[in-house]
């Protein structure tokens, strides 16, 4: 039975791989996340992870809740531009490459640093719903779809709720930089906007 369950597995990777136009080699194909991702797939289990350490700053993430809004939206275009319309927004308040972090704790605690500006919080993850649960102190309470493999980690918000970490966390106020991500929000129905983030 086990044996039989380990070559579904590694059949399920390399039909998943091989429609894949870009050439990889085998350790890519059969390293530890793509092989969680399909025994998760198989055995129906919810995958859990570990966002413990710290992760710094890399740019913004953008995505669309489903793959017909991204293409009503104007395809992978449409998300390269609001990903470089966001990063253009969030550097004016401070988040940019280098200038911000998030460290998470084993005991459910996390610090945010985005230059001099340091704020601490509590966070639980969801691996149902694949959110995490961010409580800066009692001051600010919110919620983020994570992506997250061993060396990258995306945090992505609804429009409204990155506004409001981005105006509590930016270490320059700066309100034409809301506006504008408030206005690209708007354009882009059903897309999440947030940070990508690596170890």
């Amino acid at each position: 039975m086990k044996k039989s369950f380990l070559s579904i597995a590694f059949l399920a990777v390399f039909m998943l791989t091989a429609t894949n136009s870009q050439a990889q080699s085998w350790s890519d194909l059969l390293n530890k996340d793509n092989i969680s991702k399909v025994v998760n797939a198989i055995t129906g289990t919810t995958e859990s992870i570990d966002m413990t350490g710290t992760w710094s700053y890399k740019g913004s993430a953008v995505e669309f809740e489903s793959d017909n809004l991204l293409m009503k939206a104007g395809g992978a275009a449409a998300a390269t531009m609001a990903e470089n319309k966001l990063n253009e927004q969030l550097s004016k308040i401070g988040i940019k490459d280098g200038q911000m972090s998030f460290t998470f704790n084993a005991d459910s605690t996390f610090t945010s640093t985005v230059g001099k500006k340091t704020l601490k919080g509590t966070y639980s993850y969801n691996a149902s719903t694949k959110q995490v649960d961010l409580k800066y102190l009692k001051l600010l309470n919110l919620h983020a779809k994570v992506n997250c493999s061993s060396s990258s980690l995306e945090l992505l918000f609804n429009s409204d709720k990155l506004l409001k970490l981005m105006a509590f966390i930016g270490s320059k106020s700066s309100s034409t930089a809301l506006k504008t991500v408030s206005s690209l929000a708007e354009n882009y129905d059903g897309m999440m906007l947030g940070f990508q983030l690596s170890k």
